[in-house]
């Protein structure tokens, strides 16, 4: 997938240069790039169009999949007290010094979200189970929430960005915000089944790959 990226506290300067995390960073930019119009094309349509409206199911699973197969801790706990174990005190995914939060659900989550990596990445009163030095948070661009199906109250990668300058004194760690484009030839048309709205998968004909897409069963929409 094509995405675009804000730095914030010179974030992708320090993941770019500091030896620690250039390899880290080289992991995060292979699985979003390696996120295919085909993978999600497949992987919705056979385990989520007759459950879900948007493509953010089927982004998560793939997202979570790759992750975990580059040794990714998934659902990483920040504080080692049985007391802050619960979901919201742990990152969705950690390495190394990187904490990452893939941000597709509610707007009124993202200063939490933002909050997280730095939470995990500061000296704290309570006893810490893992300790990184920067943040990255991936989430939906406009245009992937338009073109997804994604519900009306997800937080967009424009969202974040907006946040950041009203909590700067508090997010006092780097961070990457990298929000991810629509897909090339996929979008989602929405549609009622019974009280449920759920989406069905349209593919866009590309003169230069239509025999390709066909060839891989891709049902075209027009």
């Amino acid at each position: 997938m094509d995405y675009v990226i804000h730095s914030h506290r010179h974030g992708l300067t320090v993941m770019q240069n500091d030896t620690g995390c250039i390899p880290l960073w080289d992991e995060i930019i292979d699985v979003v790039t390696n996120i295919s119009d085909e993978d999600i094309y497949k992987l919705h349509t056979r385990l989520y169009q007759h459950r879900n409206k948007s493509l953010s199911t089927a982004l998560n699973s793939l997202i979570k999949d790759r992750f975990i197969t580059k040794g990714w801790n998934y659902e990483s706990n920040i504080f080692n007290n049985p007391k802050y174990t619960h979901k919201s005190w742990r990152l969705d995914f950690a390495k190394g010094d990187v904490s990452l939060e893939v941000g597709f659900n509610h707007s009124g989550t993202i200063a939490w979200n933002l909050m997280k990596p730095v939470i995990a990445s500061e000296l704290n009163h309570v006893q810490k189970a893992i300790q990184t030095r920067i943040g990255v948070i991936i989430c939906a661009t406009q245009e992937l929430k338009s073109a997804g199906g994604f519900d009306n109250a997800i937080g967009t990668y424009e969202q974040y960005v907006n946040y950041l300058d009203p909590l700067r004194v508090q997010l006092t760690t780097p961070l990457i915000i990298l929000g991810l484009k629509k897909p090339e030839l996929l979008s989602i048309k929405l549609y009622k089944n019974g009280y449920k709205t759920l989406g069905e998968i349209l593919i866009k004909p590309s003169k230069l790959k239509l025999k390709v897409h066909l060839k891989n069963g891709y049902k075209l929409k027009r």
